[in-house]
């Protein structure tokens, strides 16, 4: 069984989607700590040739919740700019008509949290890009939250009796390959690949949203992007 654990992101970029695709079974890691001005509730189109951040508020959100705890506020004007900025930024892409689509309906899915949100987002685009691996939370099942940072990687692992544990490149000085070896576990990281793709007439701009990968990209190019990465 090979595992991958993340804390769930809005809209993520495509490395966060050839993370899932490349495991057995994905952990919503979300009864961790909330981070301000982190991936949570906010990610980059592509505006006008540049990265454009959108932010979804939140309702006193703090580093003393647990993200499934953190809500969004109440009311819809946040959905009708972000909408509004999609329509204005990509309604020449070559997928625009059903992307948006999809976007919308998960924009005004009628949910509370953050969490649920991003879990729905990311269940929703798996399924349209194909991606069929098991998608769960951390949240009330594995009941280790006394643990710390690889420790608790570690124990989950092992309680998912899993054999490869997987994390993006951003790990390497967190994780320690000769402490998992040690558990029976072989660790990897996953490296991206920004593999370049048209966007209208400008120079090609990595690590946007999975939104700007959608509008731009046809079902057999999706196959190929999320294959674009090494495995350290």
């Amino acid at each position: 069984m090979t595992i991958a654990i993340m804390q769930p992101y809005i809209f993520p970029y495509i490395g966060y989607f050839q993370l899932i695709n490349a495991v057995d079974k994905f952990i919503i890691y979300d009864d961790v700590n909330f981070i301000n001005k982190g991936w949570i509730n906010r990610n980059n189109l592509l505006v006008s040739g540049k990265p454009h951040l959108f932010t979804i508020p939140l309702k006193d959100a703090s580093q003393n919740k647990l993200i499934y705890e953190v809500e969004m506020l109440k009311g819809d004007p946040w959905k009708k700019k972000f909408l509004k900025t999609l329509q204005q930024s990509y309604q020449k892409a070559p997928n625009y008509q059903k992307v948006s689509i999809l976007i919308e309906e998960i924009v005004h899915l009628e949910l509370e949290t953050i969490n649920d949100l991003t879990i729905a987002a990311l269940q929703k685009v798996c399924s349209y890009m194909g991606i069929t691996t098991e998608i769960i939370l951390s949240s009330g099942i594995y009941k280790n939250t006394e643990l710390k940072g690889q420790d608790r990687i570690l124990d989950i692992c092992k309680k998912e009796q899993a054999s490869h544990y997987i994390n993006p490149i951003g790990g390497m000085e967190l994780y320690n390959k000769d402490k998992f070896s040690t558990e029976g576990i072989q660790l990897n990281f996953l490296k991206s690949v920004a593999k370049p793709y048209p966007q209208f007439q400008n120079g090609f701009v990595p690590w946007l949203s999975v939104i700007d990968v959608l509008m731009f990209n046809d079902q057999e190019n999706l196959n190929t992007l999320l294959k674009e990465y090494e495995l350290i």
